[in-house]
């Protein structure tokens, strides 16, 4: 289960998906994520599979793998989906006995359960087709015009890339760490939910250990190369906005229009 958190990682590719600016990927995420907050009743939501699916087609990108990304977090998406079904008060359906479950309830089950499946899937197609760099390079060209008011915006996008780039660096430590006390007689895998979260305690130590070790690692090798943040950096490759990527832009637009009418 480890290895199937995808956020973060990157899957080079030459699809026009991958060759869109960053800054119009990043953008597109956030009213993408924005407008599932506005959506109301099950069938706006045709329009974001419609959406969604266009995009994991040009991507090239497996159904698989982004299939993969809800499979950690299914915990979560089913507790969510418990919570609202037992919580949400409303009409109670009869020939479930004791069960107090409404019709509002299974209603705001599929509800949240459907934003957080298209939520956890746009987060990790942005990571899937952004290389680390161009993500850096986006963020921080965004944040550029809150410099005026002191935001540092080059040291910012470089915390937020490095987080991301190591996400998937500290999701193979554990799974090393895991095997490794396996191989000492650990056991993770029986037990019911809250026995399996205690036996994950003694991964924590070690995690922290490589964590910092890490850390330290990548500040020595910063300032090995005279590292000084954004000030008089130049770029090999120069953002421009093309052609595609205003199409891109008018697309997500749609979107938008379309959802906002659905109301």
């Amino acid at each position: 289960m480890i290895k199937d958190i995808t956020i973060g990682q990157y899957m080079p590719g030459e699809t026009s998906i991958h060759r869109l600016d960053p800054r119009i990927k990043i953008l597109a995420t956030i009213v993408y994520i924005s407008i599932l907050f506005f959506i109301k009743g099950f069938f706006p939501y045709l329009y974001v599979l419609g959406y969604l699916g266009m995009v994991i087609w040009l991507s090239e990108i497996s159904p698989k793998t982004i299939l993969k990304s809800l499979k950690p977090l299914a915990v979560i998406i089913l507790l969510t989906l418990v919570f609202n079904i037992f919580m949400t008060p409303g009409e109670k359906l009869p020939g479930f006995g004791f069960l107090p479950i409404t019709k509002e309830g299974l209603y705001q089950a599929g509800y949240m359960g459907l934003r957080l499946m298209f939520l956890i899937t746009g987060a990790s197609l942005l990571t899937l087709t952004t290389s680390p760099i161009a993500l850096t390079d986006g963020i921080e060209k965004l944040l550029n015009p809150f410099k005026k008011i002191g935001v540092p915006a080059h040291e910012l996008a470089m915390m937020m890339t490095i987080a991301l780039r190591f996400i998937p660096t500290l999701l193979d430590e554990t799974d090393k760490i895991m095997k490794a006390q396996m191989a000492r007689g650990a056991d993770f895998e029986s037990g019911n939910l809250f026995s399996r979260a205690k036996a994950m305690i003694p991964l924590l130590v070690p995690l922290f250990i490589s964590a910092f070790r890490r850390a330290e690692e990548l500040a020595l090798a910063i300032e090995a190369r005279c590292y000084r943040g954004g000030e008089n950096r130049t770029r090999m490759k120069q953002l421009k906005l093309k052609g595609i990527d205003y199409s891109a832009s008018l697309i997500t637009l749609l979107l938008c229009v379309a959802i906002i009418f659905t109301r």
